[in-house]
């Protein structure tokens, strides 16, 4: 998990590096959210360029069944020893089609997590924060399901109000 949120990381830096060549520089912020329940917890990166979100980065950590994902880096050391009998700490991105499956099953959805994840992330790219806000402002979370094309979440407007705080974190 580290290595892969280091690679899109590295990525994502290398890509507005690029467009930074033409515009402004560019700044990372990033919070820890809870843009899903109560139950786990969300880490939410975002790059500006100027006062426009470049991109968006979207992961969640929950506990799962210690036999059906793969953990956190160091859950089979020292960090996994005081994990709660049975359960492991892991990413949703990491694990998404089992994450994916869970959702078909428990509440039929046709859309993978990671793909909701990258719908939210695109329609955040582009944006200004105050653009951001306004899209969501004053709107139910049932509303916003319908404003980001692609995405069937129904914390979408939890991940995007989070998506403004890291955002406002790099400002």
């Amino acid at each position: 998990m580290k290595k892969a949120l280091s690679l899109v990381l590295a990525l994502v830096l290398m890509l507005c590096s690029v467009s930074a060549l033409a515009e402004g520089a560019v700044k990372l912020g990033q919070v820890d959210f809870a843009a899903h329940g109560t139950k786990c917890f969300a880490v939410i990166t975002v790059a500006m360029q100027d006062d426009k979100i470049a991109a968006a980065y979207i992961d969640e950590f929950q506990w799962f069944g210690k036999d059906d994902v793969v953990g956190v880096p160091n859950s089979d050391a020292g960090f996994g020893e005081s994990y709660p009998e049975g359960k492991v700490l892991g990413s949703k991105r990491v694990n998404a089609e089992y994450y994916s499956a869970n959702m078909a099953t428990k509440a039929g959805s046709t859309v993978a997590l990671d793909a909701n994840y990258e719908a939210i992330e695109a329609f955040a790219a582009g944006k200004t924060i105050a653009e951001l806000e306004a899209a969501i402002e004053g709107k139910t979370a049932e509303e916003v399901v319908d404003v980001v094309s692609g995405c069937t979440l129904v914390d979408t407007l939890g991940y995007l109000q989070g998506i403004v705080a890291a955002a406002k974190a790099a400002k």
